[in-house]
């Protein structure tokens, strides 16, 4: 196996494959469940919007990949919506069968100074998910200067977040490196066992490598299991795929 091959099967066992759009259908569940091929690699999770978690819960089971967990998100894509409508998705999110949830934060209540309210939101929706799901925080990285990038990650860390997420893919600027670099630092000084996700803009295994050294340098080896590092992706599985076919 190359070095690319083997960060190809890396990035597929931490990838949270995603499809987020108005169109989407239980026809395009279907599909996205129907493009993974078991025998190079499972993804850790599909995410969808709530409406279709149902739907996706039904097209793993129909291919005995249980394992594979099912997202969905809250508050997005502009993290303007009343925390009880909010907390309102969350909980009918649960009902349906979500593994996850990926909340975003209200980033421009943050970008005016409002840090409370992004704690608010982020405790009162790890307080919904219970122990029926993990809680996944989406600060929008690049609509924060990096002070602010910081001060997001630690308000979702001390929320109780259990992974940390750049952003929605919805924005102009999605994952950076420099911004993964402030969050996994700002997470590895916490001394907390929190997770990362890098989402949107990571299309090639070339891109997912980079992504998984920047994160093996600052937090090791063992942090890269999909425990703790996640890849948000729709257009990633398919390269990843095509480089572990090259013989």
């Amino acid at each position: 196996m190359t070095k690319m091959q083997t960060s190809a099967a890396q990035a597929v066992a931490l990838m949270d494959l995603t499809t987020l759009n108005d169109s989407d259908t239980t026809q395009t569940i279907n599909n996205l469940v129907a493009s993974i091929e078991p025998t190079l690699g499972i993804p850790a999770a599909v995410c969808v919007y709530s409406q279709f978690v149902s739907d996706a819960k039904l097209a793993l089971a129909e291919r005995e990949l249980q394992q594979v967990k099912v997202a969905t998100v809250t508050n997005f894509p502009s993290g303007e919506q009343s925390l009880e409508q909010v907390l309102n998705e969350t909980l009918f999110a649960i009902e349906r069968g979500a593994d996850e949830i990926d909340l975003v934060i209200p980033y421009k209540a943050l970008i005016a100074g409002d840090e409370r309210k992004v704690l608010e939101y982020v405790k009162a929706s790890k307080e919904a998910c219970g122990t029926q799901a993990q809680l996944k925080v989406i600060i929008e990285s690049g609509e924060l200067s990096d002070d602010l990038i910081a001060t997001a990650t630690k308000l979702a860390i001390d929320g109780g977040a259990d992974f940390v997420k750049t952003s929605t893919g919805k924005v102009a600027v999605n994952a950076t490196l420099a911004a993964t670099d402030i969050m996994l630092s700002t997470i590895k000084a916490s001394g907390k066992k929190v997770g990362f996700k890098a989402a949107g803009g990571v299309r090639t295994v070339t891109d997912a490598a980079e992504y998984l050294a920047l994160a093996e340098s600052i937090m090791g080896e063992a942090y890269l299991q999909p425990e703790l590092f996640r890849f948000g992706a729709s257009g990633l599985l398919k390269d990843v795929y095509a480089t572990l076919n090259e013989s």
